[in-house]
Parts: structure tokens; sequence; C-alpha cells
């Protein structure tokens, strides 16, 4: 069996964005690799030319597929929450299906959002966070959703982080990183699968300097391990999982 990479986002373009380097290097790896996002961002500030939430929706829908096809991404799927509103959901019943996914794609390793929000401090970024790190552990437990499969205990949780602040929102409180990835190879297809996000082209703009200063990494933290070990620098999200 090969290794499984699963990300969990909140809104189409978090996937290049924050995650793109790690899936398009997951790719070229021949790791198998399965992107689930939450929400399709109708309440995003930048909306193209949608004439609606739902057309707008449905452009980010297209979008985020686009996205995930130029990052070599094998399986993706992108949920009904709304977008603005994860915090309002019903929290078990919102783990319970990230949950049946765990347990069903078998990932290695799971990576997802900080507690911070990431760098814009996206309260659906920090809902995500929570929503996933309770599905990494449940999974592997017998007496959670019990309806939802056998249970499966993925290997690795990383939360992404950053090493900078944007200058526009308030300072996030990001994790120190133990993992540097040097994404250089992959950086001008995480910056295409961005570019698949027509209706979010102003954000690519508004960001174009930070990728510009920070794109050839990107930096994650490792919070939660099936075995128990002491924290390592590393540069491998699947260092010594092969």
């Amino acid at each position: 069996m090969g290794l499984k990479l699963m990300c969990v986002a909140a809104h189409p373009d978090d996937e290049c964005y924050a995650f793109g380097g790690a899936l398009g290097l997951a790719a070229d790896r021949g790791v198998e690799s399965y992107v689930v996002c939450l929400t399709d961002g109708q309440a995003a500030t930048n909306r193209g030319d949608a004439s609606s939430g739902d057309a707008l929706g449905k452009m980010r829908r297209d979008e985020f597929s686009a996205s995930c096809n130029v990052l070599g991404v094998s399986h993706h799927e992108l949920l009904d929450y709304q977008d603005g509103q994860l915090e309002l959901i019903n929290f078990s019943l919102a783990a319970g299906r990230l949950v049946e996914r765990i347990r069903r794609y078998k990932p290695d390793v799971v990576i997802t959002f900080g507690g911070d929000g990431g760098p814009n401090t996206h309260p659906d970024h920090m809902m995500v966070s929570m929503l996933t790190t309770a599905a990494f552990h449940w999974a592997g437990q017998t007496r959670r959703y019990q309806d939802a499969g056998a249970t499966f205990k993925p290997q690795r949780l990383y939360y992404v982080t950053a090493n900078f602040h944007l200058p526009d929102r308030p300072p996030a409180v990001p994790m120190p990183w133990t993992v540097t990835l040097d994404i250089r190879a992959v950086r001008e297809r995480k910056i295409e699968a961005f570019r698949q996000h027509v209706s979010q082209a102003p954000l690519m703009e508004k960001t174009k300097e930070i990728f510009e200063r920070y794109g050839a990494e990107e930096l994650y933290a490792l919070v939660a391990t099936a075995e128990p070990q002491a924290a390592q620098l590393t540069t491998d999200l699947f260092d010594g999982l092969e």
C-alpha cells in the first residue's frame, strides 16, 4: 500500500494558497491525496461576475475542482456547510462526517489549519482546525461513531503555520513549525492552481508580494502522532513512514 495524504480545508482556494505545495509534492511522489473542503465560499468578498450567492458557490466549486486537478490531487470533495457560519454548526455531527471520511480513505497523514485560523485569522479556518483535530483522534476510537465505518488511526496530524503576519489583519498566534517544506519544485504549479480561482483574482493580486517573498516553502507543525515521540525538525511530512 502506498502513502496517503488527507487535507481538510474551509473554502475553495485554501487547498492551493495554504496547502498547494504539500499537495503538489505529494503528487510528484506518487502519494495518493484527498482534499475535503467544508464550504463553497459563497460569503467571499471577491465575487467575480456572480449575480447571487448560489451562482458564486457554483463558480467556486468549479474553480476548486480545477485547482485540485492542477495540483494533481487524487480525490476531492466539497461539502455543504455555509461559508462564514462554521462556528454555528453542530460540532459533533460535522466531526463525524470527517471521521467517516478518515476511516474510509485511511490517510497516513492529515493536514489542516492551526487553531489561530492562519495568517488571516479566519474563524472558519479555526473551526476546521478543531473539527479535523477531533476527527483525527475519534477516527481511531471504537466507542465513537460506531456507524461510520471500522476504526482507523492515522499516523500524523499537522497544522499549516506561517513565519509572517499579514499587514491588514490582526496578528495571528501561529504554532512553531517542525516541518519546513521546500516547495520550489512545485511553486509555479501552486500559483497556477490559484489562478484557477478566477473569482478570487483580486485576492491573488493582493497577496502577490507575500507569495513572492515567502512562497518558496510551506511550514507545518506536527501536533499528534500515533506513537509517543519527541518533536524533531524535518523537511518531510512523511519522514520515516515509507
